[in-house]
């Protein structure tokens, strides 16, 4: 049923979570993972110089070991989580609006699922959803799974009462 499964990912404890049941899931239909890590160009725009947003832009993220060590460690985080279970993981990293490269991701790469967290770390969160996820499951014609933080942490309160 699933082949390739996307996971998103800005190595948030959302992100972080979705990975489990991604994992889970290519583990269950012998699927390729694929980690995306977007660099988000309009928010890193106002902390970096012109210069410096072009690099990324073109790709050259060996300039920017920062930028460079965040997409690793994000992307990374999803390939130790499916090789300890012994699946093929492509690590990605791309620059732009991230709910716009992840839908052109999908387009590109002939995924058949998106695994990804409800929030991320940007800015305010919004009540239900993240605003990159909302634009995603809005603009994308292929199943989303969206996971909620929140019900990890509902789970661990429960067995901590327990």
């Amino acid at each position: 049923m699933y082949e390739h499964i996307l996971v998103p990912t800005d190595g948030s404890d959302a992100a972080e979570y979705a990975v489990e049941q991604a994992v889970d899931l290519a583990s269950k239909y012998g699927a390729t993972v694929h980690a995306l890590y977007v660099v988000d160009v309009d928010a890193t725009s106002y902390s970096l110089g012109t210069e410096q947003v072009d690099r990324i832009r073109q790709g050259r993220l060996d300039d920017m070991p920062e930028v460079k060590q965040a997409a690793d460690k994000a992307t990374g985080y999803v390939a130790d989580a499916a090789a300890e279970h012994g699946l093929a993981v492509r690590e990605h990293v791309v620059a732009g609006e991230p709910a716009r490269a992840i839908r052109k991701f999908v387009d590109d790469n002939d995924i058949d699922l998106v695994v990804m967290g409800s929030h991320g770390r940007s800015g305010l969160s919004r009540v239900v959803l993240g605003s990159v996820t909302e634009r995603v499951l809005r603009r994308t014609r292929l199943p989303v799974l969206v996971v909620d933080v929140h019900e990890k942490d509902a789970e661990t309160d429960a067995e901590a009462e327990a």
